[in-house]
């Protein structure tokens, strides 16, 4: 009698749409970030800030997933972006199978940055690889400052920390949220992970992940 392991078939079928993901990527020369967070966390808002106020100098477009409805790609298409909406019908996670589809929609060519916004969720998504260059990882101010410490694996995997809402931060006090613990937790579980403090509200801290950006976008066209 013969076992056979669900969890393993999964990952290795959603692992050879990765590598063809990475390698379309590649040889279309375009970037693409995986942003992972709570639900809450202001994904959505960090975009269409990111988008308007870059919109001279990088062109963007968005995989957007979500379990259902297509009212954050709604807000993405009102900046003139261009989004594809993957609903996942209650899966937590986005699979590379849906963004290789996502990827043949997009007007690539067009594009120098893909976003991929995952579905809401700090655990799922960090156990699927999609075939991006690099996973970005979004914490809000409210929601607490053990993050790193309860869900490690996503502030291991990511090139960049955003720690939203920051303008919070008064009304919120030290006690509630210790910038520099999350500082300190997210570096020992990655010591090369970018941290950019912004409020995607009042723009405080965004030029300096507009910078990141423009720097990864650049040396990939090398």
């Amino acid at each position: 009698m013969y076992k056979v392991s669900v969890g393993k078939k999964i990952l290795s079928a959603n692992e050879e749409y990765a590598l063809k993901n990475s390698r379309f990527l590649s040889e279309h020369k375009k970037l693409c970030l995986n942003m992972i967070s709570s639900p809450g966390s202001g994904k959505t808002t960090i975009l269409a800030r990111t988008i308007t106020e870059l919109k001279d100098k990088i062109k963007i477009g968005v995989i957007e997933g979500d379990i259902q409805t297509d009212i954050d790609a709604e807000r993405i298409r009102a900046t003139g972006a261009p989004a594809i909406q993957i609903n996942t019908d209650g899966a937590c996670h986005l699979s590379a199978a849906q963004v290789s589809g996502a990827l043949e929609k997009l007007a690539v060519d067009d594009l120098d940055l893909i976003f991929i916004e995952n579905v809401g969720n700090l655990v799922c998504p960090s156990a699927f690889e999609l075939g991006e260059n690099g996973k970005i990882v979004v914490l809000s101010v409210a929601e607490g400052d053990d993050k790193p410490a309860k869900y490690p694996a996503i502030f291991a995997k990511s090139k960049v920390l955003l720690i939203n809402k920051i303008d919070l931060l008064e009304a919120i006090g030290q006690v509630d949220f210790d910038i520099k613990r999350v500082k300190a937790d997210a570096r020992k579980l990655n010591k090369g992970i970018e941290i950019f403090p912004i409020s995607a509200k009042t723009g405080e801290g965004m030029a300096d992940w507009y910078d990141w950006l423009k720097r990864e976008v650049k040396n990939l066209r090398l």
